[in-house]
């Protein structure tokens, strides 16, 4: 089975020289040095002030909320994985979601006056699918209503805007290291900001609010990364410009393919992306439906990546309804893309694209007139 992402392992003897460095030290968890090696090689390698590792990127978007000392409401996009607004609800923040604009499926800096509340905090936006939002803008909207900002990074390791990594815009931004990213420690996140005290806040949240060996300074929790993940993190961080450069080439193909039938997402001005996922975006949800069943007979299975639309789950109601990112959750496929993808699978992912939906005689319907 074809998957829309495959883990990369990396070098197993790099991995094995890894682990050796953690018997002989039995140092397991607790900022183990493996750990410390990773923040600050993480640290040189995306150009950031801070970067403090977690055990998973949800948790690390709920230390992040408690560190800037968020509460009351907070608008965010629903165009998005469900942790972003999830951790929210979870942390006691109410989510108030604004639409996306239509081009480049990020949460509109347009819409998010219309959304806020009297008790709003902060601004949660996706750099979706590793594109970057339009970060002047968002930051703007937040000076004047004297917001925080933060941003749900998870798809946007090694993301550049205007020269400079994408995660150094707003008062913190969240990494994921799932296993399913094309950076990753197994399990695992991470916390980016550029504030001292934020970053120090951060740190003693991860560890149960431990600041010293007899010493507790309030409420924490256990984030903390184990040193097998780090280990799993410095053996794919070895081998990540290979990573980035094939899967700029796979996503090259794609568009030469692709590019003139299907909606693409527009990659956001001034800015280097990383092919973190490929999606495309089909007329309707019956043909999505359709598309997916015909990949899956052929062994290939597609994800619908965002499904669906954030503002329809239950538990976050009442919302207003947000009509772009509805039709967009009901149009998305997101295609195989990982090294190790074979040229022939994906122009076999192709031809069924276009072969079965008669998309080569169907010019691309752009998102913005099915409005």
């Amino acid at each position: 089975m074809i998957n829309v992402t495959k883990s990369y392992l990396g070098d197993i003897s790099k991995f094995k020289a890894y682990v050796d460095r953690i018997y002989a030290s039995h140092w397991l968890t607790n900022h183990g040095p493996l750990c410390c090696e990773l923040e600050e090689r993480l640290k040189d390698y995306l150009g950031v002030r801070h970067i403090i590792l977690t055990n998973n990127g949800t948790l690390a978007l709920q230390v992040a909320y408690r560190a800037l000392g968020l509460k009351g409401s907070a608008v965010t996009t629903p165009f998005s994985f469900v942790a972003t607004s999830s951790s929210l609800h979870w942390e006691g923040i109410r989510p108030l979601f604004a639409d996306i604009d239509p081009h480049t499926w990020n949460l509109d800096p347009e819409q998010i006056a219309g959304s806020l509340q009297s008790d709003t905090s902060v601004i949660v936006a996706t750099h979706v699918f590793g594109n970057p939002c339009a970060v002047e803008r968002i930051e703007a909207v937040a000076r004047r209503h004297a917001l925080k900002v933060v941003y749900d990074g998870a798809h946007a390791f090694g993301v550049k805007h205007v020269g400079q990594s994408v995660l150094s815009w707003g008062d913190a931004s969240t990494l994921s290291f799932h296993a399913t990213k094309l950076f990753h420690t197994i399990e695992g996140g991470a916390i980016v900001t550029n504030s001292d005290e934020v970053a120090a806040k951060v740190r003693k949240l991860c560890n149960f609010g431990i600041t010293d060996v007899d010493k507790i300074e309030g409420l924490g929790t256990n984030a903390k990364l184990n040193e097998f993940c780090a280990a799993m993190g410095l053996t794919v961080l070895d081998e990540i410009d290979n990573i980035l450069a094939r899967r700029a080439e796979i996503a090259h193909h794609y568009r030469q393919r692709l590019g003139g039938y299907l909606d693409l997402q527009r990659q956001a001005d001034h800015s280097q992306i990383n092919n973190s996922y490929f999606p495309v975006a089909l007329q309707n949800e019956p043909q999505v439906l359709a598309t997916r069943i015909a990949l899956q007979e052929a062994g290939i299975t597609p994800r619908r990546y965002f499904y669906p639309s954030l503002d329809t789950l239950d538990y976050l109601q009442p919302q207003a309804v947000q009509p772009q990112s509805r039709r967009l959750s009901e149009r998305v496929l997101c295609l195989p893309i990982y090294p190790g993808l074979e040229r022939a699978t994906q122009d076999q992912v192709v031809d069924i694209l276009l072969r079965g939906h008669e998309l080569k005689q169907t010019p691309a319907l752009s998102l913005a007139a099915a409005v």
